[in-house]
């Protein structure tokens, strides 16, 4: 009876722990998609460009 209470509480915590990421990543995706949506009404964007922070050499 004592290991099946053991399993039982180790499949609980297993759900609690995946119901914690699924929700932690959901929340993610929806700063980003907030982020995503807000882009387009800013005055100035940030400034980014794809040239490093050094010149080149040669």
């Amino acid at each position: 009876m004592f290991e099946y209470e053991m399993a039982a509480a180790r499949s609980a915590d297993l759900i609690r722990r995946a119901d914690e990421y699924r929700r932690a990543r959901e929340a993610r995706e929806a700063r980003k998609a907030l982020r995503r949506s807000s882009r387009g009404r800013e005055a100035e964007g940030p400034v980014r460009t794809q040239r490093g922070r050094f010149t080149r050499a040669a």
